[in-house]
């Protein structure tokens, strides 16, 4: 801790508020690419605006042909990254305060993007400027690396990874307090199966995100629809039924979560095969129907296609995410699975295709990493967090998927703080001040640990 730059952050609060605020209100999802914007005009808005901040700040910036900014400082051959991400997931729907908003009331920020990654990223970028402005010399070089597409495809950090400097060592402050030095590995499978069908059923925006609404057509009466929601038995749903067209419109309704702890949302989709199954339907939709219901089950880890599996790294979760079933049958059905180091994706794959009985369409997989406790880099975060919170704590294995993996010699530090709530791609995100604050303060000990 240094108490002058302490001081300094504490002084540039409203600022670092308002900035934040300014990014927030920018609908930062990926779009359609455009010239120099290669994941839509909004994620380069958010970008540009960010990158603006920065200058104004006092730090070095670049513009990676709007793939990635880079805010720098220092000099040396060294260098200490801190990677963070600015692009966000879908609204989804549920919310309280409007979503891109960044209403403050009673100390809380709400907001897509508040938690998950812009409030780090800020801070980030903060904590760095009031390192620079308190003279504090260097002898690595930090650079705060600002990605355009962690959500959907990490295609910015594939071209930084071709066209920038790899960071000596680096932490990415987009998981969990004290380090996180060990992930799963990140599995999402599409799955397509072509048949004549009389259902329609749609949910889900992104395979990391629980699906918290499902909306259907059922060639059935509603009265055997009610019957069969009220005999399966899953009282924390809501089922909205009436008819429609001589059949039936469902409506199942959870609540949204990330993937990797779905324990925290409830998935529409596998509510509603749970219906389905109960509903005398015919041929082909028939079939598929039990097929997905006894492959998803209600279950959070694969149990009943044979995938729970614990290792040190974690416990395999799975996460039916988007579902896209009309009158050619299912042509769009996506699975996030998040897995134990241990654990291979090509057997995730064939336990999933056995299952369903559907060939995978696309897919996109991404290690796992571990980095030893030992290490500096683990070791003197480690120290960073004992030092301001007083908690001697040891490394976490987790199932998201950080950029940390984006590199060697990178970890997750922070910024979900232990006992705190953290509404990660749920509805009504948000951080309090008293967070966003102390993962300032968290960041610049961080750097100055690791670059000092």
């Amino acid at each position: 801790m240094n108490k002058l730059v302490d001081s300094i952050i504490e002084r540039d609060k409203d600022k670092l508020i308002a900035s934040l605020q300014e990014n927030i209100r920018i609908p930062s999802t990926e779009g359609e690419p455009l010239p120099g914007m290669p994941f839509g005009k909004n994620v380069s808005d958010a970008l540009h605006h960010a990158l603006e901040t920065a200058d104004k700040l006092g730090l070095k910036t670049t513009d990676m042909e709007g793939y990635v900014g880079c805010a720098e400082l220092g000099e040396g051959e060294e260098m200490l990254g801190v990677i963070c991400h600015l692009d966000v997931v879908p609204e989804g729907t549920g919310w309280k305060h409007p979503p891109y908003g960044a209403v403050l009331e009673d100390g809380i920020l709400y907001g897509r993007g508040t938690l998950d990654d812009k409030g780090p990223a800020f801070a980030a970028l903060y904590a760095l400027a009031a390192i620079k402005e308190a003279g504090i010399p260097l002898r690595r070089r930090v650079r705060v690396i600002l990605g355009t597409n962690e959500e959907t495809g990490w295609g910015c950090m594939n071209y930084y990874k071709e066209h920038g400097e790899a960071p000596t060592l680096a932490f990415t402050p987009d998981g969990e307090y004290p380090v996180v030095n060990s992930e799963k590995g990140i599995l999402h499978t599409t799955f397509e199966k072509r048949f004549e069908s009389r259902l329609r059923i749609k949910a889900g925006t992104r395979p990391n995100v629980v699906p918290g609404r499902l909306e259907a057509f059922i060639p059935c009466c509603p009265c055997k629809v009610k019957a069969a929601a009220e005999e399966a038995g899953l009282d924390k749903f809501k089922f909205e039924i009436e008819e429609k067209d001589g059949g039936t419109q469902l409506t199942v309704i959870g609540l949204d979560a990330h993937a990797s702890m779905p324990e925290h949302g409830l998935n529409s989709i596998q509510a509603a095969f749970t219906v389905l199954a109960k509903l005398p339907l015919e041929g082909e939709d028939k079939v598929m129907v039990d097929t997905m219901h006894k492959a998803l089950g209600m279950g959070l880890h694969g149990e009943d296609m044979g995938l729970d599996i614990t290792d040190a790294s974690g416990r395999l979760t799975l996460n039916p995410g988007v579902i896209d079933w009309n009158e050619n049958g299912i042509v769009d059905f996506k699975i996030d699975v998040r897995h134990p180091i241990t654990l291979s994706a090509d057997d995730v794959k064939a336990a999933q295709t056995k299952a369903l009985g559907m060939e995978i369409t696309h897919e996109h997989a991404q290690h796992g990493l571990f980095v030893p406790a030992d290490s500096e880099l683990v070791s003197k975060l480690l120290d960073v967090y004992s030092e301001r919170t007083g908690i001697k704590a040891k490394p976490l294995a987790i199932g998201g998927g950080t950029y940390a993996r984006a590199f060697d010699n990178a970890v997750a530090f922070g910024v979900e703080i232990p006992g705190h709530p953290a509404p990660v791609h749920m509805p009504n995100e948000f951080i309090s001040i008293e967070d966003l604050m102390f993962n300032a303060h968290m960041i610049a000990d961080a750097i100055l640990a690791l670059a000092e």
